[in-house]
């Protein structure tokens, strides 16, 4: 495994150029990305922000998706959440429902600015736990002009309920009591404890597909990455605490008259979080469903991942 820092999982397209920039969000958070623009790429072109999964880098999925849209004449920013990769935040290794939909925005913020930009033609796609943010935030950011996800999550729901809202209220009271206790643990030892619940070293057999999935993604060559919590840590104990609290749902209705796309695999473990997402949004809404592909194979199966319709979708809605 290539672990240098200069490490992508994925081949640069020779008709794309990538540089890497930072921005700030509002919290002054610096974030590190990766722009992809066409190397023919001319003026006023649409944009697009990109991040996801959840607990991956912008050498991972996201950029492969950046690379191929950029090919498609898109200006693309892929970054690295608060927190997490290069960008900054501390401590290490925390998800916030908050910030994590503000790091689209300064992602928003920054493309517009960039004179090669039409700040009109702006979207967002989020990939898995990405995704369920990438809604929370066009919901609220009205610059965004239209949002597809691929294999979304609603992180909030999955953390607050379990999958498949099988967490009991027994189960969640008991959650946040061991969470809260945490914190005078975190505040005793001066930093902020890592839960340790990350992908197994080897798989044994008897794990669930979705384990099984991601640890061929994350912890082999195909997607392994060193600075991906996936691939080599796990989130801080406490991390669970606002994303139990805080539904990022709660406002899908507000993107219309902007279209959504949702885009799962129909073997996929998390795909009953884009039905329910297009059941509760308003129109213009689409839920394409990739027949006999699971979670991952959304991340980097360029043969699987629908780019075209992505193109599509984007050029027909970033005018």
């Amino acid at each position: 495994m290539n672990t240098i820092k200069e490490h992508y999982t994925f081949e640069l397209n020779e008709n794309v150029s990538r540089k890497k920039v930072t921005f700030k969000n509002r919290y002054g958070i610096e974030l590190v990305g990766d722009l992809y623009f066409p190397k023919n790429q001319g003026t006023d072109l649409p944009a697009l922000a990109i991040s996801g999964p959840f607990g991956a880098v912008k050498e991972q999925a996201s950029g492969l998706y950046a690379n191929q849209m950029a090919q498609r004449g898109f200006i693309v920013l892929a970054f690295d959440p608060s927190y997490t990769g290069e960008s900054g935040g501390e401590p290490r290794h925390v998800s916030s429902p908050e910030i994590n939909t503000e790091d689209f925005s300064a992602a928003i913020d920054f493309l517009g600015i960039q004179e090669n930009v039409n700040r009109e033609k702006v979207g967002i796609i989020g990939i898995c736990g990405f995704g369920g943010f990438a809604l929370n935030a066009t919901a609220v950011d009205k610059r965004v002009k239209a949002v597809a996800t691929t294999s979304m999550y609603d992180m909030s729901r999955v953390t607050a309920k379990g999958y498949y809202d099988s967490t009991t209220p027994e189960q969640r009271t008991q959650m946040l009591e061991q969470i809260s206790q945490q914190r005078w643990v975190d505040a005793k030892n001066g930093k902020t404890a890592l839960s340790g619940l990350g992908l197994p070293e080897k798989i044994e057999g008897g794990e669930p597909e979705f384990v099984k999935g991601y640890f061929d993604y994350y912890k082999t060559e195909r997607g392994f990455h060193s600075r991906s919590i996936n691939s080599n840590s796990s989130w801080t104990i406490t991390s669970p605490i606002a994303l139990m609290n805080m539904p990022i749902m709660t406002y899908i209705k507000e993107i219309s008259p902007r279209p959504i796309l949702l885009i799962a695999g129909e073997n996929a473990h998390s795909k009953y979080f884009s039905e329910d997402a297009y059941k509760a949004a308003n129109e213009p809404k689409e839920l394409l469903i990739i027949p006999g592909k699971v979670h991952t194979d959304l991340y980097d199966q360029v043969d699987v991942i629908p780019f075209d319709k992505l193109e599509t979708f984007f050029k027909n809605n970033l005018k």
